[in-house]
Protein backbone atom coordinates (compact mmCIF):
# COMPACT_ATOMS: atom_id res chain seq x y z
CA UNK A 1 0.00 0.00 0.00
CA UNK A 2 1.15 3.77 0.00
CA UNK A 3 1.08 3.86 -3.82
CA UNK A 4 -1.17 6.89 -3.94
CA UNK A 5 -0.47 7.97 -0.55
CA UNK A 6 1.08 11.81 -0.79
CA UNK A 7 0.85 12.03 -4.51
CA UNK A 8 -2.61 14.36 -4.47
CA UNK A 9 -1.97 16.79 -7.20
CA UNK A 10 1.11 14.95 -8.47
CA UNK A 11 2.26 12.35 -10.20
CA UNK A 12 2.30 8.22 -10.26
CA UNK A 13 3.87 5.89 -12.06
CA UNK A 14 1.67 5.22 -15.34
CA UNK A 15 1.64 5.79 -18.52
CA UNK A 16 -1.93 6.47 -20.67
CA UNK A 17 -1.30 6.55 -24.49
CA UNK A 18 -4.82 7.53 -26.31
CA UNK A 19 -4.91 6.79 -30.12
CA UNK A 20 -6.44 9.35 -32.08
CA UNK A 21 -8.09 9.56 -35.23
CA UNK A 22 -10.45 12.92 -36.25
CA UNK A 23 -11.37 13.52 -32.90
CA UNK A 24 -11.81 17.72 -32.56
CA UNK A 25 -15.24 16.81 -31.64
CA UNK A 26 -14.36 15.18 -28.19
CA UNK A 27 -10.93 15.43 -27.47
CA UNK A 28 -10.93 18.76 -25.55
CA UNK A 29 -13.03 17.20 -22.81
CA UNK A 30 -10.64 14.22 -22.58
CA UNK A 31 -7.85 16.71 -22.35
CA UNK A 32 -9.74 18.69 -19.60
CA UNK A 33 -10.60 15.81 -17.89
CA UNK A 34 -6.45 14.74 -17.82
CA UNK A 35 -5.11 18.17 -16.78
CA UNK A 36 -7.73 18.12 -13.85
CA UNK A 37 -6.74 14.90 -12.38
CA UNK A 38 -5.75 14.73 -8.78
CA UNK A 39 -2.71 12.52 -9.76
CA UNK A 40 -1.11 12.75 -12.82
CA UNK A 41 0.11 10.45 -15.24
CA UNK A 42 4.38 10.31 -15.39
CA UNK A 43 3.40 10.40 -19.43
CA UNK A 44 -0.07 10.78 -21.12
CA UNK A 45 1.03 10.04 -24.73
CA UNK A 46 -1.33 11.08 -27.74
CA UNK A 47 -0.89 9.74 -31.10
CA UNK A 48 -2.79 11.95 -33.78
CA UNK A 49 -3.39 8.60 -35.85
CA UNK A 50 -3.20 10.06 -39.60
CA UNK A 51 -5.87 12.43 -38.22
CA UNK A 52 -7.44 15.10 -41.16
CA UNK A 53 -9.12 17.68 -38.69
CA UNK A 54 -7.85 19.84 -36.10
CA UNK A 55 -6.64 16.63 -33.37
CA UNK A 56 -3.17 17.80 -34.15
CA UNK A 57 -3.88 21.35 -33.11
CA UNK A 58 -5.85 20.92 -30.34
CA UNK A 59 -3.39 18.25 -28.35
CA UNK A 60 -0.16 20.42 -29.47
CA UNK A 61 -1.67 23.47 -27.94
CA UNK A 62 -2.29 21.70 -24.61
CA UNK A 63 1.24 19.96 -24.41
CA UNK A 64 3.11 23.35 -25.12
CA UNK A 65 1.16 24.08 -21.78
CA UNK A 66 1.54 20.89 -19.80
CA UNK A 67 4.21 18.81 -19.53
CA UNK A 68 3.07 15.31 -19.22
CA UNK A 69 1.23 15.29 -22.29
CA UNK A 70 3.29 14.32 -25.07
CA UNK A 71 2.04 14.11 -28.52
CA UNK A 72 3.00 11.78 -31.82
CA UNK A 73 2.04 11.66 -35.15
CA UNK A 74 1.91 9.33 -37.44
CA UNK A 75 0.74 8.93 -40.99
CA UNK A 76 -0.75 5.62 -42.83
CA UNK A 77 -2.61 4.98 -45.86
CA UNK A 78 -6.36 3.53 -45.40
CA UNK A 79 -9.27 4.09 -43.43
CA UNK A 80 -10.29 3.83 -39.96
CA UNK A 81 -9.71 0.50 -38.36
CA UNK A 82 -9.28 -1.56 -34.84
CA UNK A 83 -5.69 -2.57 -36.51
CA UNK A 84 -5.02 0.82 -36.93
CA UNK A 85 -5.42 1.73 -33.14
CA UNK A 86 -2.96 -1.26 -32.25
CA UNK A 87 -0.51 0.03 -34.22
CA UNK A 88 -1.21 3.57 -32.80
CA UNK A 89 -1.02 2.17 -29.27
CA UNK A 90 2.01 0.06 -29.86
CA UNK A 91 3.33 3.30 -31.54
CA UNK A 92 2.86 5.25 -28.23
CA UNK A 93 4.12 1.98 -26.44
CA UNK A 94 7.51 2.86 -28.07
CA UNK A 95 7.50 6.30 -26.39
CA UNK A 96 6.75 4.81 -22.88
CA UNK A 97 9.92 2.29 -22.91
CA UNK A 98 12.41 4.28 -21.43
CA UNK A 99 10.20 5.68 -18.67
CA UNK A 100 10.00 3.62 -15.34
CA UNK A 101 6.21 3.30 -14.88
CA UNK A 102 4.08 0.60 -13.11
CA UNK A 103 0.57 0.64 -15.13
CA UNK A 104 0.07 1.59 -18.44
CA UNK A 105 -2.77 1.72 -20.19
CA UNK A 106 -5.60 3.25 -22.96
CA UNK A 107 -8.35 6.14 -22.71
CA UNK A 108 -10.39 7.07 -25.94
CA UNK A 109 -10.26 10.63 -27.28
CA UNK A 110 -13.70 10.64 -26.12
CA UNK A 111 -14.17 10.55 -22.56
CA UNK A 112 -14.67 12.40 -19.73
CA UNK A 113 -13.50 11.71 -16.14
CA UNK A 114 -13.91 12.82 -12.62
CA UNK A 115 -10.69 14.51 -11.26
CA UNK A 116 -9.98 11.85 -8.78
CA UNK A 117 -10.44 8.98 -11.30
CA UNK A 118 -7.04 8.04 -11.59
CA UNK A 119 -6.45 8.33 -7.52
CA UNK A 120 -9.10 6.00 -7.18
CA UNK A 121 -7.92 3.83 -9.63
CA UNK A 122 -4.15 3.57 -8.47
CA UNK A 123 -6.44 2.40 -4.83
CA UNK A 124 -7.53 -0.03 -6.14
CA UNK A 125 -4.23 -1.74 -7.67
CA UNK A 126 -2.49 -0.88 -3.67
CA UNK A 127 -5.46 -2.84 -2.40
CA UNK A 128 -4.89 -6.07 -4.54
CA UNK A 129 -1.50 -7.04 -5.61
CA UNK A 130 -3.18 -9.56 -8.46
CA UNK A 131 -5.30 -6.76 -9.88
CA UNK A 132 -4.31 -7.23 -13.39
CA UNK A 133 -6.73 -4.54 -15.08
CA UNK A 134 -9.24 -1.83 -13.67
CA UNK A 135 -11.54 0.70 -14.78
CA UNK A 136 -14.49 2.81 -14.12
CA UNK A 137 -18.09 2.10 -15.61
CA UNK A 138 -18.81 3.93 -18.79
CA UNK A 139 -22.13 5.57 -19.76
CA UNK A 140 -21.75 5.91 -23.57
CA UNK A 141 -24.02 8.94 -25.48
CA UNK A 142 -26.82 7.52 -27.26
CA UNK A 143 -29.09 10.18 -28.66
CA UNK A 144 -29.45 12.92 -26.17
CA UNK A 145 -28.78 10.53 -22.76
CA UNK A 146 -25.62 8.73 -21.66
CA UNK A 147 -26.56 5.10 -21.05
CA UNK A 148 -24.82 2.72 -18.78
CA UNK A 149 -22.68 -0.02 -20.72
CA UNK A 150 -23.88 -2.44 -17.51
CA UNK A 151 -20.28 -4.21 -17.98
CA UNK A 152 -19.56 -7.10 -15.81
CA UNK A 153 -17.74 -6.60 -12.70
CA UNK A 154 -15.22 -8.78 -13.86
CA UNK A 155 -14.56 -7.00 -17.31
CA UNK A 156 -13.43 -3.42 -18.12
CA UNK A 157 -14.36 -1.54 -21.14
CA UNK A 158 -11.76 -0.95 -23.48
CA UNK A 159 -12.29 2.92 -23.56
CA UNK A 160 -10.80 2.77 -19.79
CA UNK A 161 -8.35 -0.37 -19.45
CA UNK A 162 -5.73 0.35 -16.75
CA UNK A 163 -3.35 -2.33 -16.64
CA UNK A 164 -0.32 -3.47 -13.81
CA UNK A 165 2.89 -3.51 -16.20
CA UNK A 166 3.54 -7.30 -15.15
CA UNK A 167 0.10 -8.28 -16.05
CA UNK A 168 0.14 -6.33 -19.71
CA UNK A 169 3.72 -7.69 -20.56
CA UNK A 170 2.15 -11.45 -20.10
CA UNK A 171 -0.31 -11.41 -22.17
CA UNK A 172 2.15 -9.55 -25.11
CA UNK A 173 -0.30 -6.24 -24.77
CA UNK A 174 -3.10 -5.71 -27.32
CA UNK A 175 -3.35 -8.10 -30.25
CA UNK A 176 -4.07 -6.80 -33.79
CA UNK A 177 -7.89 -8.27 -34.51
CA UNK A 178 -9.75 -7.62 -38.12
CA UNK A 179 -13.20 -6.86 -36.29
CA UNK A 180 -11.56 -5.46 -32.91
CA UNK A 181 -12.34 -7.17 -29.19
CA UNK A 182 -8.96 -5.84 -28.76
CA UNK A 183 -10.18 -5.17 -25.09
CA UNK A 184 -11.85 -8.30 -24.81
CA UNK A 185 -9.08 -10.85 -25.98
CA UNK A 186 -7.05 -8.71 -23.27
CA UNK A 187 -9.05 -9.16 -20.06
CA UNK A 188 -9.72 -12.93 -21.57
CA UNK A 189 -6.15 -13.32 -21.40
CA UNK A 190 -5.08 -12.10 -17.94
CA UNK A 191 -7.89 -13.88 -16.47
CA UNK A 192 -6.58 -16.77 -17.96
CA UNK A 193 -2.81 -15.86 -16.51
CA UNK A 194 -4.65 -15.51 -12.98
CA UNK A 195 -5.14 -11.82 -12.83
CA UNK A 196 -8.11 -10.53 -11.72
CA UNK A 197 -9.99 -7.51 -14.01
CA UNK A 198 -12.54 -5.35 -12.16
CA UNK A 199 -14.51 -2.82 -13.28
CA UNK A 200 -15.59 -0.11 -10.40
CA UNK A 201 -19.29 0.23 -10.44
CA UNK A 202 -19.34 3.73 -8.91
CA UNK A 203 -16.51 5.40 -10.83
CA UNK A 204 -18.71 6.80 -13.75
CA UNK A 205 -16.90 7.50 -16.99
CA UNK A 206 -18.35 9.28 -20.08
CA UNK A 207 -17.82 8.15 -23.24
CA UNK A 208 -19.30 10.88 -25.93
CA UNK A 209 -19.69 8.54 -28.70
CA UNK A 210 -20.72 5.24 -28.39
CA UNK A 211 -18.00 2.41 -28.95
CA UNK A 212 -17.77 1.21 -32.40
CA UNK A 213 -20.51 4.01 -34.01
CA UNK A 214 -17.58 6.50 -35.27
CA UNK A 215 -18.28 5.03 -38.84
CA UNK A 216 -21.46 2.66 -38.75
CA UNK A 217 -25.60 3.09 -37.55
CA UNK A 218 -26.32 2.15 -34.33
CA UNK A 219 -27.50 -1.30 -35.93
CA UNK A 220 -24.47 -1.83 -37.80
CA UNK A 221 -22.63 -1.24 -35.19
CA UNK A 222 -24.38 -4.47 -32.92
CA UNK A 223 -24.28 -6.44 -36.12
CA UNK A 224 -20.52 -6.01 -35.92
CA UNK A 225 -20.39 -6.44 -32.16
CA UNK A 226 -21.90 -10.30 -32.91
CA UNK A 227 -19.31 -11.06 -36.00
CA UNK A 228 -16.75 -9.47 -33.36
CA UNK A 229 -17.74 -11.92 -30.59
CA UNK A 230 -18.49 -14.89 -32.62
CA UNK A 231 -14.73 -14.09 -33.74
CA UNK A 232 -13.36 -13.98 -30.15
CA UNK A 233 -14.77 -17.62 -29.25
CA UNK A 234 -18.38 -17.11 -27.71
CA UNK A 235 -20.41 -19.67 -26.90
CA UNK A 236 -24.14 -19.77 -28.83
CA UNK A 237 -26.15 -20.61 -25.62
CA UNK A 238 -24.01 -17.89 -23.62
CA UNK A 239 -24.09 -15.00 -26.33
CA UNK A 240 -27.92 -15.77 -26.99
CA UNK A 241 -28.29 -16.01 -23.20
CA UNK A 242 -26.33 -12.40 -23.57
CA UNK A 243 -28.39 -10.70 -26.29
CA UNK A 244 -31.87 -11.59 -23.87
CA UNK A 245 -30.52 -10.42 -21.02
CA UNK A 246 -29.33 -7.10 -22.88
CA UNK A 247 -32.58 -6.54 -24.74
CA UNK A 248 -33.89 -4.02 -22.90
CA UNK A 249 -30.48 -1.57 -23.79
CA UNK A 250 -31.18 0.90 -26.65
CA UNK A 251 -31.77 0.31 -29.20
CA UNK A 252 -34.66 -1.81 -27.16
CA UNK A 253 -34.45 -5.23 -28.69
CA UNK A 254 -34.02 -4.91 -32.17
CA UNK A 255 -30.19 -3.70 -31.16
CA UNK A 256 -30.19 -7.78 -29.56
CA UNK A 257 -31.44 -8.61 -32.45
CA UNK A 258 -28.76 -7.05 -34.66
CA UNK A 259 -26.36 -8.15 -32.46
CA UNK A 260 -27.49 -12.00 -32.87
CA UNK A 261 -27.78 -11.58 -36.27
CA UNK A 262 -24.39 -10.59 -36.57
CA UNK A 263 -23.13 -13.83 -34.18
CA UNK A 264 -25.17 -16.03 -36.49
CA UNK A 265 -23.42 -14.60 -39.79
CA UNK A 266 -19.93 -15.34 -38.63
CA UNK A 267 -21.25 -18.79 -37.43
CA UNK A 268 -22.89 -19.71 -40.86
CA UNK A 269 -20.27 -18.21 -42.92
CA UNK A 270 -17.73 -20.02 -40.96
CA UNK A 271 -15.50 -16.92 -40.00
CA UNK A 272 -12.20 -18.22 -38.38
CA UNK A 273 -11.70 -17.96 -34.52
CA UNK A 274 -9.05 -15.13 -34.01
CA UNK A 275 -7.81 -16.21 -30.15
CA UNK A 276 -5.78 -19.29 -29.72
CA UNK A 277 -7.32 -22.37 -29.28
CA UNK A 278 -6.26 -22.64 -25.51
CA UNK A 279 -8.11 -19.17 -24.99
CA UNK A 280 -11.05 -20.12 -26.37
CA UNK A 281 -11.19 -23.15 -24.28
CA UNK A 282 -10.73 -20.90 -21.26
CA UNK A 283 -13.34 -18.58 -22.55
CA UNK A 284 -16.11 -20.78 -22.97
CA UNK A 285 -15.05 -22.77 -19.51
CA UNK A 286 -15.46 -19.59 -17.95
CA UNK A 287 -19.11 -19.05 -19.36
CA UNK A 288 -20.46 -22.30 -18.95
CA UNK A 289 -18.97 -21.53 -15.17
CA UNK A 290 -21.11 -18.17 -14.66
CA UNK A 291 -24.10 -19.98 -16.47
CA UNK A 292 -24.13 -22.70 -14.01
CA UNK A 293 -23.33 -20.71 -10.60
CA UNK A 294 -26.56 -18.10 -12.27
CA UNK A 295 -28.71 -21.28 -12.52
CA UNK A 296 -27.68 -22.39 -9.05
CA UNK A 297 -28.80 -19.20 -7.34
CA UNK A 298 -32.21 -19.16 -8.66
Amino acid sequence: MGLVVGLKDSVAPYVIITPAHNEEAFIEETIRSMISQTVRPLRWIVVNDNSLDRTGEIVQRYASENGFIQLVDIKRSGERHFGNKVSAFNRGLSEAQRLDYRFIGNIDADISLPKDYFEKILREFDLDPNLGIVGGMVFSKIGDRFVNQNVALDSVAGAVQLFRRDCFEQIGGYLALPLGGIDAAAEIMARMKRWKVHTCPDLTVFEHRRTGSAKASPLGARVREGRRLYSLGYGLLFFSLRCIYRALEPPKCVGSGAAFLGFLLGLLRRDPIVLPPEVVTFLRTEQRDKLLRNFRSR
